[in-house]
C-alpha cells in the first residue's frame, strides 16, 4: 500500500505494534458527500499512531516485508466494509510491480480474493495504481489491471504529473479516475504554467471518460483551485486526516456548498466584469470614427469594399483605432469574419508604446478555441464577444480575446489581459 509520509522513524523491518488500516474521506462536489476513502496504514506503538509511510518508502526494506504488511492492512479495510450495509467505496493503493509479480508466480489477485472472502461487491472498491518505476510489460500490467475491471473493481492513476503517469500509459490503462499530485497544485498557486497544466488533466479526464480526484486540499484556496480546474473530487487535511473509523456523508457538504457559491458567484462576477468591458470597447469603437474612416479605406481598397481591403489600409485602420483604446488593451488586430488576419499585430512594448508585428498576416485563427464565437456575430447589431481564458502563445500570459465586427466582413479582435483567479 502507498502509504502518506511523515518524520515518523520506523524501523527497516516489519514494523513492531498494532498495525492499523485508517481512512481519509474523500468528497464528491457535485454532492458534497462522503463518497469513498482511501486507506492508509498507520502503527500504534507505546501509545502513538504514526505514518507506515517511511517504511513503504524504505527502499532497503525487502519487497516481500512491503508486501507482507500491505496485505494486512489491505484485508483489514477491506473487512470493515463487511460490517456496513450501505459501505462507501475503499480506495486501495498498489504498486505496478506488486500486481505484476504476484499475478506472474501465482495467477491470483489477492484483492480479488479477500472481496470474495469477505462478500464484498468489487464496485466499491478503486484500485489506485501507483507512481513507480515499472519494469515490466505494460501489456500484460493492462491485462491484469482488465482484470479487476472485468470483476467490477475502478482503476485510478494516482500521482498524475509524475514518472509513472505518463499519456502513454494513460491511454493504455483507461482509468475511471486521475489522481493529480498535490505539488502540481501548490505550485499553480504562484505560477500560471502549472495551473494551465492542471486544467489540462481536467480536459484529459473529460476526453478519456475518466474524473479528476485533487488529493492534498489543505486549505480553503487548495479547495477553490480545485474547483477551477474541473476537479470532481477532493481530498485533504482541509476535511479530514486519516481516521479509524467512517464519518457521515454529509459532514463536510456545507463547507462544499460555500466554496461552490462563493466559486458561482465569482463566475458571474467575471462575466459582468467581461460583458461591461466589452459594452464599453464597442462605446469606444463607435464614438472613434473607425466607420467614417472604414469607409474612406473601402474607396481606395482595390475592389472598392472591404472583402478586398489589403494589409496595408487593415493597418491603417487599426492604427486609427489605437490612440481611443484604454492600457487593458494589449493587442489589436483586423481579421475577416473566416479567420484569416490581414492586418499586422498592433501590440503594447513594455513602455506601453504601440508597436508592429508583421508576422501574423494572413494568419488563419479559425482553428483556435477562441474564434468559434466571433463566427456568430449578428449583423442587425453591434456587440462585443468575450473568449473564455486562455493562455497566449507568445507571451504565455493568460488573457481573453474580444471581438468586435466593424463591418460585413471585418472582426476587431483585441486581447486583454486576465489576472483574475
Amino acid at each position: 500500500m502507498s502509504i502518506e509520509a511523515d518524520n515518523s522513524a520506523i524501523s527497516p523491518s516489519i514494523p513492531q505494534g498494532m498495525l492499523l488500516a485508517y481512512f481519509q474521506p474523500i468528497i464528491a462536489l457535485e454532492t458534497g458527500n462522503i463518497v469513498g476513502y482511501e486507506a492508509l496504514g498507520r502503527q500504534l506503538k507505546d501509545g502513538i499512531i504514526s505514518s507506515l509511510g517511511p517504511f513503504f518508502s524504505d527502499s532497503s526494506v525487502p519487497v516481500e516485508q512491503h508486501v507482507c504488511v500491505d496485505r494486512l492492512l489491505r484485508e483489514q479495510a477491506i473487512s470493515k466494509l463487511s460490517t456496513l450495509i450501505d459501505p462507501p467505496t475503499i480506495y486501495i493503493n498498489l504498486k505496478p510491480s506488486w500486481i505484476y509479480q504476484h499475478y506472474k508466480s501465482s495467477g491470483e489477485l489477492h484483492t480479488l480474493q479477500l472481496l470474495d472472502k469477505y462478500g464484498i461487491n468489487p464496485n466499491k472498491v478503486c484500485i489506485e495504481i501507483t507512481e513507480e518505476e515499472f519494469c515490466g510489460s505494460m501489456a500484460e500490467l493492462n491485462e491484469i489491471i482488465n482484470l479487476y475491471r472485468a470483476h467490477g473493481c475502478q482503476i485510478a492513476i494516482d500521482d498524475i504529473g509524475t514518472g509513472f503517469s505518463n499519456f502513454d500509459r494513460i491511454a493504455q490503462i483507461q482509468p475511471n479516475l486521475l489522481k493529480v499530485d498535490i505539488h502540481l497544485m501548490k505550485k499553480s498557486a504562484s505560477h500560471s504554467g502549472y495551473l494551465g497544466v492542471l486544467r489540462s488533466f481536467s480536459t484529459l479526464a473529460e476526453q478519456i471518460g475518466a474524473s479528476l480526484l485533487v488529493e492534498g486540499v489543505e486549505t480553503s484556496q487548495d479547495l477553490k483551485r480545485a474547483i477551477q480546474i474541473g476537479a470532481r473530487y477532493v481530498q485533504g487535511f482541509l476535511f479530514s486526516q486519516a481516521e479509524p473509523e467512517f464519518r457521515s456523508k454529509e459532514t463536510f457538504a456545507t463547507l462544499i456548498e460555500t466554496a461552490l457559491d462563493e466559486h458561482r458567484q465569482q463566475l458571474q462576477a467575471s462575466r459582468q466584469l467581461w460583458e461591461q468591458l466589452g459594452k464599453d470597447l464597442v462605446s469606444t469603437i463607435q464614438t472613434s470614427g473607425i466607420h467614417t474612416f472604414l469607409e474612406q479605406a473601402q474607396k481606395l481598397s482595390p475592389g472598392g469594399s472591404d472583402a478586398y481591403m489589403d494589409s496595408e489600409l487593415a493597418d491603417e485602420v487599426v492604427a486609427h483605432l489605437l490612440p481611443h483604446l484604454d492600457i487593458s488593451c494589449m493587442r489589436v488586430y483586423l481579421c475577416r469574419s473566416n479567420g484569416i488576419q490581414i492586418s499586422a499585430n498592433h501590440y503594447r512594448n513594455h513602455t506601453e508604446t504601440w508597436q508592429i508585428n508583421l508576422d501574423y498576416r494572413k494568419a488563419d485563427w479559425s482553428w483556435r478555441p477562441y474564434f468559434i464565437p466571433h463566427l456568430s456575430h449578428d449583423d442587425s447589431r453591434i456587440e462585443a464577444k468575450v473568449s473564455t481564458k486562455y493562455a497566449d502563445l507568445d507571451t504565455h500570459a493568460w488573457i481573453r480575446t474580444l471581438s468586435i465586427p466593424i463591418s460585413k466582413e471585418l472582426v476587431l479582435l483585441i486581447d486583454i489581459a486576465d489576472n483574475t483567479d
